[in-house]
């Protein structure tokens, strides 16, 4: 599979594919593709982790695209303003992405349910209870809000970050939530109740413009009815 990312804004991902190679997608996900290309909408592994997938944000049913008859070509272009990054997934390589990060991969990569190890730091951090594990082998798409910030965190290292900007991190990572000190922090401070605590060792991707920021930045503006 070779791939190209066109854009900035708005970017897409270009994919193509040797006869017989395959890329599954969450549904409604894809933009455009060559007419060789076959859909099959599947559970992708049973219902158990159709569930799974349901539970982490994501949809019950996954399309696989399979190149027919030659070549083929399929693009998937990001839902928001925003950043597309190619991950390689692979043995000792897993990450853990927010909701609604999962764009596109290859086959041999696996999707699941990543279970924070507190069920608080679910509840109140903003990134949801339950996240999405990548492993397997194989490229995966990615899709964040706004533009991308990495870090590299050493063991033990720790990182604050308010709800939403978590994009990803390595699996190494652990994530937690710690609630904001001081009466007037929490009720003057604009900062919510909780800030989620990444510690090392690993990498961590955030991401400058979550669309849930952005809507209640719209919400302000939207004249209340009467």
């Amino acid at each position: 599979m070779r791939y190209e990312i066109r854009g900035e804004t708005l970017p897409v991902v270009i994919c193509y594919l040797d006869n017989g190679e395959r890329m599954v997608t969450e549904r409604g996900s894809m933009s455009w593709m060559s007419s060789n290309m076959k859909m099959e909408t599947t559970t992708n592994g049973g219902m158990g982790k159709a569930f799974g997938r349901m539970f982490a944000g994501e949809a019950m049913f996954q399309n696989i695209y399979t190149a027919q008859n030659g070549e083929g070509m399929i693009a998937f272009a990001s839902s928001f303003p925003g950043t597309i990054m190619p991950v390689e997934i692979g043995p000792g390589r897993e990450m853990v992405v927010q909701k609604s990060g999962f764009l596109a991969s290859e086959m041999n990569v696996n999707l699941s349910v990543f279970f924070q190890k507190r069920f608080g730091a679910g509840l109140f951090s903003g990134e949801g209870f339950i996240l999405q594990r990548l492993s397997g082998q194989g490229v995966a798409f990615l899709e964040f809000d706004g533009h991308i910030v990495e870090y590299d965190l050493q063991p033990g290292q720790q990182l604050l970050v308010d709800t939403g900007y978590l994009a990803a991190v390595d699996a190494t990572c652990s994530i937690d939530i710690q609630k904001i000190s001081g009466v007037k922090n929490i009720l003057f401070g604009g900062e919510g109740l909780f800030n989620t605590v990444i510690t090392g060792p690993g990498h961590v991707w955030l991401q400058t413009m979550p669309i849930s920021a952005v809507a209640s930045e719209i919400l302000r503006f939207v004249p209340s009815g009467k």
